[in-house]
């Protein structure tokens, strides 16, 4: 198991997506619990999920808004209040320099202590996990939180616009292959899937969500060795500070 930082020790967190909707899916019950804690949490999502849905007959320039505002209600149910969106394309999501300066532009601004972020590497087990888009946001952001953002002479143009480097502490990544940390999210089950079910755009048939969803993180509790009857999420877990 991994060496996680207590949450005395943090502040602030940020996590990135690539998606509206990936942080519900793999971490809205941990972050539920970071907010109850009293850890201020931003949310960063790469794109604006353009090419989600299910209902062919919604106009596709209508897609993105749809997901913003569901994003923001949902992130509203686990306590975070700051959503924001760097706008790039859903599906064209790539490590360029331009997304690695948006993320370590974020990451300046926000200067977390921890860090959540979806695993660059792929997940051959479960393949839906390792979405393309998911991967180029995991490995932006890693590179963004090393070397980038603690580089004062990376991306000068930040410095100059008086925003001083900052070293990540700790980065936990979702959907990844291996996981070394679990967090019990039986007691904030509720809100994540509550969160979940704003994304109302992307379920079709909302009522069978919640035992799907109930019955993967049971599966992940007794996976990583929790009491029978609880539901958990996990992660991988490094130090980056």
């Amino acid at each position: 198991m991994a060496s996680v930082l207590p949450d005395s020790e943090i502040s602030r967190v940020l996590v990135v997506a690539a998606h509206p909707d990936d942080i519900d899916f793999g971490a809205a019950g941990t972050v539920a619990r970071w907010t109850d804690a009293g850890l201020d949490v931003v949310y960063c999502i790469c794109t604006d999920g353009q090419a989600g849905g299910f209902d062919p007959t919604l106009p596709r320039s209508q897609i993105g808004a749809i997901r913003r505002a569901e994003q923001r209600a949902a992130a509203a149910q686990v306590g975070v209040r700051d959503v924001r969106f760097l706008g790039f394309v859903d599906g064209e999501l790539e490590v360029t320099q331009d997304l690695i300066r948006a993320l370590t532009k974020v990451i300046r601004e926000v200067r977390p202590e921890r860090m959540l972020i979806p695993s660059p590497e792929r997940d051959w087990n479960l393949l839906p996990r390792s979405h393309p888009d998911h991967l180029a946001a995991g490995e932006a952001a890693i590179r963004a939180i090393y070397p980038a953002a603690r580089n004062p002479f990376a991306f000068p143009d930040l410095a100059a616009s008086g925003l001083a480097p900052w070293t990540v502490r700790e980065t936990w990544l979702s959907a990844h292959p291996t996981a070394n940390h679990a967090v019990d999210v039986t007691d904030t089950f509720d809100r994540k899937m509550a969160a979940l079910l704003s994304h109302a755009s992307q379920h079709p048939e909302p009522d069978q969500l919640e035992p799907r969803v109930r019955g993967w993180l049971a599966a992940t509790a007794e996976r990583m060795g929790l009491p029978r009857g609880r539901l958990a999420e996990e992660f991988f877990v490094v130090a980056t500070g």
